[in-house]
């Protein structure tokens, strides 16, 4: 059975959204630009800090600078570079279409640290985070994160979103030992819930990782497409977390 052919059949989506059934014992999100919006928030970051390096922000040096997290951020998640590496190369590749020559790895280490200072000041939780969680903690479903990011940072953004203590424990690539997509990563988190992978629903807004990654290893997923990229054909499909619900009418 196919990963879309399996959202087909999943039981709890109606024309309004996705509803939680009965069954549900947990649910794990995904962290960045799920919970925090990290996109906007390094668009933000990108444009305080640019200017200190004498480089005017512009719309294709922001596309140059997502262009190269993603590709270096995923050989990162492959577990072929370290983190560190992942953040030189972004550099590497980012600097000269913004003019600039990179420098040796000491010289790129310090010139990203400054990055992240800005970054990590322009960290914005989206407003459905919030009453969403809410939601879902007092209907007695277990809550987790799950993200390939660093633990440090990780924790921290999850602090960050004043729901620490509703999202409930947060796992990381880095202290797993493995990454999305691999099955282990969700299997991982449904062993410390104490739940089978079957009674999980995994919400992110990466299609293969959130989603196709999860379903792979027997996990119910809900794709949060907040930018509407699709796939459009996806039934288990949100746009917003206001389109969650824990528990059906039927289920009352």
């Amino acid at each position: 059975m196919t990963p879309r052919s399996r959202a087909a059949a999943f039981p709890s989506v109606t024309a309004s959204g996705v509803t939680l059934s009965r069954e549900v014992g947990g649910v794990i999100f995904d962290l960045d630009d799920t919970l925090i919006d990290h996109r906007g928030s390094a668009r933000q970051a990108l444009r305080r800090w640019l200017p200190e390096l004498g480089v005017t922000p512009t719309d294709e040096l922001v596309a140059a600078w997502f262009g190269a997290e993603e590709r270096h951020f995923a050989t990162y998640s492959s577990g072929d570079i370290t983190y560190g590496e992942q953040r030189r190369r972004r550099l590497r590749q980012f600097l000269p279409a913004a003019g600039l020559v990179p420098g040796d790895d000491d010289e790129l280490d310090d010139l990203f640290a400054g990055y992240l200072v800005r970054y990590r000041a322009s960290w914005i939780t989206y407003d459905d985070v919030g009453p969403a969680v809410t939601t879902l903690h007092r209907s007695g479903i277990s809550l987790a994160v799950l993200t390939n990011g660093v633990a440090d940072q990780q924790h921290a953004k999850v602090a960050s979103t004043g729901r620490a203590d509703l999202l409930g424990p947060v796992f990381t690539a880095e202290e797993l030992g493995v990454a999305k997509p691999d099955p282990e990563a969700y299997l991982m988190v449904c062993r410390h819930l104490g739940l089978p992978p079957s009674s999980v629903v995994h919400v992110g807004d990466r299609y293969d990782l959130d989603v196709e990654g999860a379903r792979a290893a027997g996990l119910q997923a809900i794709h949060l497409d907040r930018r509407g990229t699709g796939p459009l054909d996806e039934p288990a499909r949100i746009t917003s977390l206001d389109q969650l619900s824990s528990r059906g009418p039927a289920d009352s």
